[in-house]
């Protein structure tokens, strides 16, 4: 592991850290390796068991029916996808499957989630075509003076989208209309100047940014006449290589300016603009035949019950995101099938005798991404507090094609858990298993799929990353802590590639396995599986001291003190509250929690002593409690509370929402800020907390960002 700054401190520490963790493991208490942990955690016969019984060629069979369907919200096919997954599984046992509908009735408001309405599509292609000739045409209400207009006769060139061939060409809530136009291209069009000396109006405009974008602009306020995009979206290493690609494209579910667009190919565009720059003049027919209406947003659901009469209101939860545009193979089809084949796993293997009945109760999930999730939590408060934790699979089957690093992100400190050492543990197993598979060393579980690659899995754990499910149930309204396996990068994400022949069924195999091995043994611990859990956090807390010591040593290098020390508090009081943590399936005895305290005292006395925390003054020493409504995050999918709010301006003049930190892929401060309000920690504890998980943020933008949730009444102040 590289360091940067002064490493002095590090290479001091290292001997005492490794000494202190011996004495207070035991002395003489034998430390398994990384990838033997999760042995400890179940019998090798269940993890056997799973590892024979969970089938990668399933998985994929129902992922090949799934990837037929353009899965959008409140939508046939959508439907048609989960009426599969319902009637899989009461073929697999699960009696209870059933399909929860939710009305997309106009203005329904589900907790922060605004209800969009079905997009229902008939008809939309999109042609060049070029002048064939002119015809006289007499207009109904012409006078006798009138002589007859002439009009155009097109002639049809090639087709360059269809609904019925590629349904993710046209984009995302259009709606109809017809126009047969030249081709003007725009650049970004997302201001003013892309638009200066062109004439637009009752145009097609072809432009670099998502539709939704540059409609304002382009048809509110230039008169185009509809928007051609060739976006390309999701950034990867990969990014604008293959320009043969049509990504997903969205359009406004409650626009102010309705219009139409249509989803290009870099290619194609490349093609357009040189044409365009030589002098010639494109000409485009588009045909669109969809409307927004009533419908419902539709959950699948199932449970096996547990056995424990005591427990088995608590429940293991699985979930995904069902919907996605056709073909949608890794995203999200490969969830939502690897769930289904844990179901069936889980099912056939208690049905046989080969495990026992978990003590808790295990529930699976499909729902439509995110508002799916905050519509369902908001709407059924009786089961989202009976969930204990989610398992949460968004995009888990990459193949090598696709260059996906397969991901286990950690729980926040908002939802700090011991459940993330659990899953990791078992994630270690595979790693090591199928390394060494790959080598060429015989093991016990390569869990390779006949149909599937023989690759190790080489699985990555991160950080808390946001972008799906689980950041709505880790949101404060639910507090649910995750785990989230997901791959990232996936370089054919949101487009026509993303098919079934890029998804590996070794890789959904493993990703159950993991998934499955997780949650049985969440479901049925008890009080004799304290102790090995205790043994592993002290093994992942080691790890993790690991992660401080470089930050800490970066801050240093930076001659930053007080965020070094900051960092190194905060750290120890998330390390605290993962070992509080177990009490929520078990209560720890005084004398486990004396031992696990002290191992992590010694650890933190190792690191180096920090001084207290200095006093909030002004403004950074504000109370606020979240009021019980909206639940959910300020930011759904199609819809921001926030943006609703404070209008579109507001909200992005303020700064914690897109603020990156050093050792953060993305903004989540703003996420967190809000999960961390919780009536005791004032804002300068918040952004004391955000500043040690994500990098320093100064207090301002996390204050006017506490603010304005104030002034919209997601917050109230307390004095």
């Amino acid at each position: 592991m590289r360091y940067s700054g002064d490493t002095r401190p590090i290479r001091f520490i290292a001997p005492v850290l490794l000494a202190a963790v011996f004495l207070a493991a035991g002395g003489n208490r034998q430390i398994a390796s990384a990838g033997e942990e999760s042995r400890y955690l179940l019998p090798d016969a269940v993890i056997q068991a799973l590892a024979d019984e969970i089938s990668g060629e399933a998985a994929k069979r129902n992922l090949e029916f799934l990837s037929l369907n353009h899965r959008m919200r409140a939508s046939t096919q959508y439907l048609a996808a989960a009426e599969h997954i319902k009637a899989q599984l009461l073929v697999y046992g699960l009696e209870d499957a059933e399909i929860i509908a939710f009305p997309t009735g106009e203005g329904q408001m589900y907790g922060s989630q605004k209800a969009r309405p079905e997009w229902h599509v008939d008809f939309a292609e999109l042609w060049e075509v070029t002048a064939a000739g002119m015809r006289l045409v007499e207009r109904e209400d012409a006078g006798e003076e009138e002589a007859p207009l002439e009009e155009t006769i097109w002639a049809r060139q090639r087709r360059l989208a269809s609904w019925d061939a590629m349904p993710l060409s046209l984009a995302q809530d259009s709606l109809s209309g017809e126009v047969t136009a030249a081709l003007v291209d725009v650049g970004a069009g997302t201001m003013k100047a892309d638009y200066e000396g062109k004439d637009i109006e009752g145009k097609l405009v072809l432009t670099s940014s998502q539709p939704g974008t540059v409609a304002a602009l382009a048809v509110g306020e230039y008169g185009a006449a509809g928007i051609i995009s060739y976006a390309q979206n999701q950034v990867t290493a990969w990014w604008k290589e293959n320009d043969n690609l049509v990504r997903w494209g969205h359009l406004g579910a409650f626009s102010e300016h309705p219009t139409f667009a249509f989803m290009l190919s870099l290619k194609e565009a490349r093609n357009f603009q040189q044409r365009m720059a030589l002098g010639e003049t494109v000409f485009l027919h588009a045909k669109v035949d969809a409307d927004h209406r009533a419908g419902n947003y539709h959950i699948v659901t199932a449970t096996i019950p547990g056995a424990d009469p005591d427990l088995a209101e608590e429940e293991i939860a699985f979930t995904c995101h069902l919907d996605h545009p056709r073909p949608g193979a890794n995203d999200n089809a490969s969830g939502c099938v690897t769930i289904l084949e844990i179901a069936r796993s889980y099912a056939k293997l208690i049905r046989e005798g080969w495990i026992k009945r978990p003590a808790r109760t295990l529930r699976f999930i499909w729902p439509p991404e995110i508002e799916g999730s905050i519509i369902l939590l908001s709407q059924r408060p009786d089961l989202a507090g009976r969930i204990k934790v989610v398992l949460h699979l968004d995009m888990v089957g990459g193949g090598p094609e696709t260059k996906a690093v397969f991901r286990l992100d950690r729980n926040p400190a908002s939802t700090a858990s011991f459940i993330s050492d659990v899953a990791e543990s078992f994630l270690a197993l595979v790693n090591r298993q199928t390394l060494a598979h790959a080598g060429g060393e015989k093991v016990r579980w390569p869990l390779v799929a006949p149909e599937g690659g023989k690759e190790a899995l080489l699985g990555q754990v991160s950080d808390v990353t946001l972008g799906s499910d689980h950041q709505v149930y880790a949101d404060s309204s639910f507090a649910v802590p995750f785990i989230y396996l997901h791959d990232w990068p996936d370089r054919y994400i949101h487009t026509n590639f993303d098919l079934p022949a890029n998804v590996d069924p070794t890789k959904l195999k493993r990703s159950a396995f993991i998934a499955a091995a997780s949650a049985l043994f969440l479901a049925d611990m008890g009080e004799e599986d304290v102790a090995p859990v205790l043994d592993l956090l002290q093994r992942s807390a080691l790890r993790r001291s690991a992660t401080l010591l470089e930050r800490r040593s970066m801050l240093a290098g930076a001659h930053d003190k007080r965020e070094a020390d900051n960092l190194a508090r905060q750290h120890w009081r998330v390390e605290r509250r993962i070992i509080r943590s177990i009490e929520a399936f078990q209560p720890l005895n005084a004398k486990a929690m004396r031992r696990a305290f002290r191992f992590i005292s010694n650890l933190e006395q190792a690191t180096g002593t920090v001084g207290m925390a200095p006093e909030a003054k002004g403004d950074a020493a504000l109370l606020f409690g979240r009021n019980p409504q909206p639940q959910g995050p300020m930011s759904g999918f199609g819809y921001s509370w926030l943006e609703d709010k404070l209008g579109v301006e507001g909200a992005e003049a303020l700064a914690l929402p897109g603020y990156k930190g050093a050792w953060s892929e993305q903004g989540v401060y703003a996420w967190e800020a809000l999960n961390l309000v919780d009536g005791r920690r004032n804002v300068q504890e918040i952004r004391d907390v955000l500043a040690a998980q994500f990098g320093p943020v100064p207090i301002a933008p996390v204050l006017e960002y506490m603010q304005a949730l104030h002034e919209i009444g997601v917050l109230f102040s307390i004095e």
